[in-house]
């Protein structure tokens, strides 16, 4: 497994400050955050970033994130999916293997909704195919729709394009209605990407995003999740996210090495 640190965990810094950063701090397994890549190009070439990132020793493990695309109609859609082809063709050129997909938020989900995704998700993995590019789906634990792992890979395996996958995310995995039976759901050809974090002292229905910290500071049981990645052969990268607002004020390196330091406790 590759340990690495999505860009969110250092919100405030720049693209730019995060790959001067992340090498300082021991990271060499970057998360992309698209919004930032998006406004670095606005001030420098594609061909100078990639130096840059060549010169670090800094590899670009997948990007987050794409919405809007399984259940939006019409017009919407058509600016959904022409979105997602321009980040599909940003990660092309920046050899950036996995796009994250989240599901579109749904206050009364129908069961026609299902149906609909499934159609979708295949469609948005075939374009992604066209660009080198898999697709990882994250559910998420608050929303209506896609909630549970056993949702996301019940959608996967329905929409039958071998590059959709799983994001497993184990903040949306406790939050939500998951089981730990789901686990055994994940294997070597569904599982893309995984997020790590952790809560302290904060019950599910309450806890948010910005109450996450580092992996091994709270009160999630991440061993049978590390158990399964393990028992599956899953090599793939273990992403930190955070976004907590307290580490957001700290040193992005000092963030990277503490954070670098709760991953490699967590995978030995």
């Amino acid at each position: 497994m590759t340990p690495c640190i999505s860009q969110v965990t250092t919100l405030p810094g720049s693209f730019a400050d995060d790959a001067a950063d992340y090498p300082a701090g021991g990271c060499r397994a970057l998360e992309v955050w698209l919004t930032k890549l998006e406004q670095h190009l606005e001030a420098v070439s594609a061909e100078d970033t990639l130096l840059a990132l060549a010169d670090r020793g800094l590899k670009l493990v997948a990007a987050g994130y794409q919405g809007g695309l399984l259940l939006s109609q019409g017009e919407q859609r058509k600016a959904h999916f022409e979105h997602f082809k321009r980040r599909l063709a940003l990660c092309e050129r920046f050899t950036i293997p996995t796009l994250l997909l989240v599901a579109d938020f749904a206050r009364a989900p129908e069961a026609s909704d299902l149906a609909r995704a499934v159609v979708s998700l295949a469609q948005a993995a075939q374009w992604a195919a066209g660009f080198g590019v898999r697709i990882a789906l994250e559910f998420r634990g608050a929303d209506a729709f896609c909630a549970s792992l056993d949702t996301a890979v019940t959608l996967v395996e329905q929409c039958g394009e071998p590059n959709a996958g799983i994001c497993l995310d184990v903040f949306h995995f406790y939050k939500g209605s998951s089981k730990t039976e789901d686990l055994e759901r994940l294997t070597p050809a569904n599982l893309f990407h995984v997020q790590v974090c952790d809560v302290a002292g904060v019950p599910r229905e309450l806890m948010t995003d910005s109450d996450r910290v580092m992996p091994g500071d709270g009160d999630f049981r991440l061993q049978p999740v590390i158990q399964r990645l393990n028992e599956i052969g899953y090599a793939g990268a273990v992403s930190l996210e955070l976004m907590n607002p307290i580490l957001w004020s700290l040193k992005a390196t000092q963030v990277t090495e503490l954070g670098m330091a709760a991953l490699s406790r967590l995978l030995t």
